[in-house]
């Protein structure tokens, strides 16, 4: 397996309120998790940081010989409670009142894998020269689209794109989207938040993950160079993680 991530405040942030992990563990599995707080100066860096501490300490020790359903079942429970976690702080701390974050997170075995997620940070998957989708956005302006009120080219400039209708530590009790996932040798996850996906296209995207000159560091760099090219108007995180044989990271972490 091999890793690389890279985070970016972007042109226009004061702050970088993103946060982001991934390791080997020792049961031989990968974790990985891309968090993007919100909630202002302090807040959103705070809510992020916790997602990610709590998320990390709920896998810690985690067996590889969990099945399928079990490991979805414990991504779930992880992310549960990390909104515990965070809601806790923003309700006993006035100077945290209403922050929270975005989430998403993977586990990764040799031959499949679990992605869970909350909000509008998103997985993609690059198999065979294809770029998919594993998340679907908890916004206001999906909901839109789903609905048929809006076409997805609106959606892309549209006023309340930046809209959560779900994130974590904002409520007491939140849904948390878990799928299990296919993962076979060469195959690649991106986990970043939106500071990538509302900057670089699709097809910029799949163009950089194509592109045979450049290792996996490379890659991460190009993908926030090209957002902060298209103006960098917020944080920007990028997770790569690709099926190989050798390992050029165990860990990384903001």
């Amino acid at each position: 397996m091999r890793m690389a991530y890279r985070s970016d405040i972007g042109r226009i942030r004061l702050v970088n309120e993103d946060r982001a992990w991934a390791e080997k563990t020792d049961s031989n599995m990968i974790v990985a998790i891309v968090a993007d707080g919100m909630g202002g100066h302090q807040a959103g860096d705070v809510a992020s940081q916790l997602a990610v501490d709590t998320f990390r300490e709920a896998l810690q020790g985690s067996s590889s010989t969990l099945t399928l359903e079990e490991r979805k079942t414990l991504v779930r429970q992880a992310i549960l409670q990390a909104n515990e976690t965070v809601y806790g702080m923003a309700s006993s701390n006035k100077q945290y009142h209403n922050m929270g974050t975005t989430v998403v997170a993977a586990l990764l075995q040799p031959d499949n894998g679990v992605v869970g997620h909350i909000g509008d940070s998103r997985a993609y998957k690059w198999r065979d020269g294809v770029l998919s989708q594993l998340t679907e956005d908890h916004t206001l302006v999906n909901e839109l689209v789903k609905s048929g009120q809006i076409t997805p080219a609106e959606a892309v400039h549209h006023p309340r794109r930046n809209v959560l209708t779900r994130a974590l530590g904002t409520d007491e009790l939140v849904e948390v989207d878990v799928r299990g996932i296919s993962w076979a040798p060469d195959d690649l996850l991106l986990l970043c938040s939106d500071g990538l996906t509302t900057m670089v296209s699709e097809e910029q995207i799949s163009l950089t993950l194509l592109e045979s000159g450049l290792d996996l560091d490379a890659k991460a760099d190009r993908l926030v160079d090209l957002a902060l090219q298209a103006g960098g108007d917020d944080n920007i995180t990028v997770v790569l993680l690709h099926h190989a044989d050798d390992t050029v990271q165990e860990e990384c972490a903001t």
